[in-house]
């Protein structure tokens, strides 16, 4: 019997950097969120304050968003770039918006970031959004989930046109070498969507996309599916676990780095609990079916 389970997440999506990072590095902000030089200086510099196994881009959970037209605050080092404004109201404003063009803007300075990062030897992360974190940046989440329960056909055109842009996305942090895809839609979990229209999701949204990223992927890059994701392709009977021995004790995020090549999914734990430690040595990664 198919059933989603949820995963309780403690983390959420702001983004706060340390005063210590903040004296050291000397940047300045909201500037520093905008372009690469001071992205890939800031991901470092975070990185060996956090004494983490990779540098993780962006800083914010609305970068997608933005790339097709929302508006954003960008904030300051206390709370990272956030949605300042929605620009739709129903389905033909979202189904209007432009592609995104990854040459200009933010996204592609990030991804200039991630380059540079790569050139010079540091394993990247880089964060993409799911449908409803997009979404969320655009509309209303009441007229979301009008068109989604009055309006099945425009809803389905809409996840179609965001998957298109997520394949899009992937495909160009391949480009740049990017070895590590972390995928979340915290706003689009089981306790938010309710079982029905969580099921739904992964059906004509999440599955399909991730059938079709994973002949993207090379077989250096691993991408780390948040648990609310991974549980729910499991609840529906789309994946199943498959446990990789790496032979020792170790952290959680640093065996997903190590585990790149020999699957392409993982998603046990989210990517923001540093600490989590595999004590048997073993991790589960994530078979579709």
């Amino acid at each position: 019997m198919k059933k989603i389970i949820d995963f309780q997440c403690s983390y959420d999506n702001s983004t706060s950097i340390s005063k210590e990072v903040i004296k050291n590095t000397g940047l300045k902000f909201p500037e520093a969120y905008k372009n690469w030089q001071s992205m890939a200086q800031l991901a470092i510099a975070i990185k060996k304050h956090d004494k983490a196994v990779f540098c993780e881009l962006p800083f914010c959970h609305t970068l997608e968003g933005e790339a097709l037209g929302g508006s954003i605050n960008y904030g300051d080092e206390k709370i990272g770039p956030r949605g300042k404004g929605y620009i739709c109201t129903t389905a033909e404003e979202l189904l209007s918006l432009p592609e995104i063009d990854y040459s200009k803007g933010r996204i592609a300075e990030v991804l200039k970031a991630c380059r540079y990062l790569r050139d010079e030897g540091e394993n990247v992360a880089l964060y993409i959004s799911g449908p409803f974190t997009i979404m969320n940046v655009l509309a209303d989440p009441r007229h979301i989930f009008r068109i989604f329960k009055k309006s099945p056909e425009a809803m389905k055109a809409i996840f179609d046109k965001l998957q298109e842009e997520t394949l899009r996305f992937v495909e160009e942090t391949q480009k740049v070498g990017v070895n590590i895809i972390s995928y979340g839609d915290s706003t689009g979990g089981l306790n938010i969507l309710g079982p029905k229209l969580a099921e739904e999701v992964v059906e004509i949204f999440t599955y399909p996309l991730f059938k079709r990223i994973e002949k993207i992927l090379d077989d250096k890059t691993i991408l780390l599916l948040c648990p609310k994701t991974t549980f729910a392709l499991l609840g529906t009977d789309k994946a199943r676990w498959k446990d990789v021995d790496l032979g020792r004790p170790i952290k959680y995020v640093e065996a997903c780095v190590e585990v790149a090549g020999e699957a392409k999914f993982v998603g046990e734990m989210c990517i923001k609990n540093k600490g989590f430690f595999l004590k048997n040595g073993v991790i589960k990664t994530v078979t579709l079916l």
